[in-house]
């Protein structure tokens, strides 16, 4: 189990206002977010591999992978074509307040091989309620990446309030061949094995109604 703790605060410039409906920003509250990794399942996961961690300005969790990379090619089984990860967290805001995923910023570093292609994907859901992006990356690429998904004010899908439930972030990365030369190796990554990549996922909070 993987755990991290850190004093709550009240996002409202990643998206100017607070979100439909809701009231005001409230002050940051004195109590502190803590975030607990149930768990952590996948090929791109293995068990130690995964670690989260709260900003220290707490606008933001990290999730940091060590062993996370999709391959093709010469030595390749067909399973590394295909990594994933589900994270399973559960994070606790102080009473009174709920919080949404404003953004997630994904990067890596990547080498496909011309005719080649990597997709990354990724989604978090409260137990049903879930959001899915896809990006795509075309061979003849080497080189660092980086996503952003931004979700619309109007569309942020909050924590119920007074209740816990967990919140799943589930990541993939494939690799497809298409019509690169099979001596060719291709992989996509999304790793931290130098410190500097890294998931971040953005938060917002809010007074519940």
């Amino acid at each position: 189990m993987l755990r991290a703790l850190a004093a709550a605060g009240v996002v409202t410039s990643l998206f100017g206002s607070s979100a439909s409906g809701a009231s005001a920003a409230p002050p940051p509250p004195s109590d502190r977010i803590v975030i607990d990794s149930v768990a952590a399942n996948g090929t791109g996961c293995p068990p130690g591999t995964a670690a989260v961690t709260v900003s220290p300005d707490n606008t933001a969790f990290t999730v940091t992978y060590s062993n996370y990379l999709a391959k093709v090619g010469p030595g390749a089984s067909p399973t590394d074509s295909r990594k994933n990860c589900q994270l399973n967290l559960r994070v606790h805001v102080p009473g009174g307040l709920t919080y949404a995923i404003v953004s997630a910023d994904y990067r890596g570093f990547a080498s496909l091989a011309p005719g080649a292609s990597g997709t990354e994907r990724a989604s978090y859901q409260f137990q049903g309620n879930a959001t899915t992006r896809t990006h795509q990356f075309q061979g003849g690429f080497t080189g660092d990446w980086q996503t952003t998904d931004t979700v619309p004010v109007a569309a942020l899908v909050f924590a119920p309030c007074g209740e816990e439930r967990n919140l799943d972030i589930n990541t993939e990365l494939q690799v497809d061949p298409g019509t690169s030369s099979p001596s060719a190796t291709s992989f996509l990554a999304m790793d931290s094995t130098d410190g500097t990549i890294r998931t971040v996922y953005h938060v917002a909070l809010r007074q519940c109604q």
